[in-house]
């Protein structure tokens, strides 16, 4: 069994309108948000054994703040290039390539793919935004990552810092 969390980077700062997107960093409500949701998880007895990143700033700083709250080592998180503002095969092909050894992966990424992935995933629970800082996770009854896409899934729960009580299957 696989387990997935598909993660939108936290709420990221207007204060510079010139600013370059793919710089933009966490404004204050994003860096309360993240290890926020890192506790929930935690509360929940979900921590991912591997995180991979888009490489772009909010999603880094993301993935480090809910990492600190994971006791995840910094250095350890994977920045795939692919994930700035991709398509949702493209999560397809960075999930592929995880090493079979990890059984709980947390992807950060943007939208508008990551909410198109979780549609795609399962048809049990349809969603119109994975909001900022939310988490989608999936399982899929396999052992292998290449075969994640074939594989039967079960939705598991969607939840963000906003909502009243995570969504759960």
């Amino acid at each position: 069994m696989k387990t997935l969390l598909l993660v939108r980077h936290a709420k990221s700062s207007w204060t510079d309108p010139d600013m370059d997107d793919f710089d933009r960093p966490l404004n204050k409500r994003g860096k309360q948000n993240a290890p926020e949701m890192a506790e929930r998880m935690l509360a929940r007895g979900t921590v991912p054994q591997l995180i991979i990143s888009s490489p772009a700033k909010r999603a880094r700083s993301t993935a480090k703040l809910m990492a600190r709250e994971w006791k995840y080592p910094r250095q350890a998180i994977l920045l795939e290039e692919e994930l700035y503002l991709c398509y949702a095969s493209t999560f397809l092909k960075v999930i592929t390539k995880i090493d079979d050894d990890f059984d709980q992966v947390a992807i950060f990424a943007h939208n508008p793919g990551i909410t198109d992935f979780a549609n795609y995933l399962t048809e049990e629970m349809r969603i119109d935004n994975v909001p900022t800082a939310g988490i989608f996770a999936i399982a899929a009854d396999t052992d292998c990552w290449k075969d994640f896409d074939r594989a039967p899934k079960r939705f598991l729960f969607f939840d963000y810092p906003k909502s009243t009580g995570a969504a759960m299957f």
